[in-house]
């Protein structure tokens, strides 16, 4: 099967629709910091109005715990989405408010985060459908919870039959550039995958080394990997219950004539914060009293050297402590790698997006995704929530 388009929802004008996105920006003192995904939004948010009679958009924002917290409120996204659409945009202070369908014709409704109500999180059906009830339709434009199994995005799918429920555009877009990535990927296929832990990407790794020619490693997940070679890493963040597991996919990396590349240089200091050293060092020779905080110029030079030769490049995850200026270069050197490539890119994870962003190149990405997890989750192969829910 192949996900529904909005093209195919039937007597979708003068229509009540829900709409299920993903706003859960970064809100700071009742203001946005980011509106990259309500951005994102927009395309389908037109195109719903334009056409639909009511359209009630909803989300989640934040950790709420299955009640109503106003740290997590909606509110000032709703403020910030009718600024970006240039349309007023009505607030509904309940996700389960059935009156709110009955707005005037042409209004568009932000409803309150779902998470104020346990039932979102536990995919209770009975959530779903009063959720779901007042509207004729449902589309889900929410890619970055496509992996969870929650009632917005996959109960709530699957109360509407086919003709009546669609993917968004965002949410067709991500499917079919992480498609090409995982099915049939132009080789040389390389995967840079960073971050600071090799126990929340484990799945991931694994599954890449069945499909990559080349898979490069960075940030604070290296470290555990020079401990399976039996290297010093010294005060580095490191995971030692990994250590095997770190062996596991190096044996299968060279099992299958995968080039496994790890940082053959690093910059280390003493400190994160308040340094009084900082050296670069070769990664068989980090010192006892300092950590690795980002790789070397060596390794950046490599880097490139790797991505250059690519027709296909998935990265996921920053080189070193990124968010310290200082450490940043290596980040920043893949960033511009990427932009410099022949290859089909794709970058997902927000450290990722951000580098991209601050770099000046994002615009040379094929796709930049919105949802770091759930692109991880896509690669490995593992059922998606959403998406099984809307092809259902």
């Amino acid at each position: 099967m192949s996900l529904p388009s909005l093209a195919e929802l039937e007597n979708v004008d003068g229509a009540r629709v829900l709409a299920r996105l993903d706003l859960n920006v970064p809100v700071r003192d009742g203001v946005v910091l980011d509106d990259t995904r309500i951005v994102a939004a927009l395309p389908t948010l037109r195109w719903l109005t334009e056409r639909a009679g009511v359209v009630a958009a909803c989300s989640h924002l934040g950790k709420a715990k299955g009640a109503r917290d106003p740290a997590y409120s909606l509110e000032p996204v709703a403020a910030a989405l009718e600024s970006a659409l240039g349309r007023p945009v009505l607030f509904v202070p309940d996700c389960l408010d059935p009156s709110a369908a009955n707005a005037e014709e042409g209004s568009l409704l932000l409803l309150e985060n779902l998470r104020f109500h346990p039932g979102e999180k536990a995919n209770d059906p009975d959530f779903a459908a009063r959720l779901a009830e007042p509207y004729d339709h449902y589309v889900n434009d929410a890619f970055g919870t496509a992996h969870r199994a929650h009632a917005s995005v996959e109960a709530a799918a699957r109360i509407y039959p086919r003709g009546r429920k669609a993917a968004g555009f965002l949410m067709e877009r991500e499917v079919a550039a992480l498609d090409r990535v995982v099915d049939q990927p132009e080789q040389p296929f390389v995967a840079i995958v960073g971050g600071a832990k090799v126990s929340t990407k484990t799945a991931p790794l694994e599954a890449l080394v069945g499909r990559v020619s080349s898979l490069l490693i960075g940030g604070g997940m290296a470290n555990t990997f020079f401990l399976a070679q039996g290297l010093e890493v010294g005060r580095s963040l490191v995971e030692e219950e990994m250590v095997e597991t770190a062996r596991s996919v190096l044996a299968a990396a060279a099992e299958r004539g995968i080039e496994f590349v790890l940082p053959n240089d690093v910059v280390v200091a003493d400190e994160i914060d308040n340094t009084g050293r900082v050296e670069v060092v070769a990664s068989t020779a980090i010192p006892a009293d300092m950590m690795v905080v980002d790789i070397g110029p060596e390794a950046r030079a490599l880097y490139r050297e790797v991505l250059s030769a690519a027709r296909t490049v998935f990265w996921n995850g920053p080189m070193g402590v990124f968010e310290v200026a200082d450490y940043a270069a290596g980040t920043l050197a893949v960033a511009e790698a990427l932009a410099a490539s022949l290859a089909f890119t794709v970058v997902g994870g927000g450290e990722s997006v951000m580098a991209v962003r601050q770099a000046g190149v994002i615009d040379d990405i094929d796709h930049v995704s919105t949802g770091g997890g759930a692109s991880l989750k896509f690669i490995t192969g593992e059922s998606m929530p959403a998406i099984v829910a809307l092809e259902s």
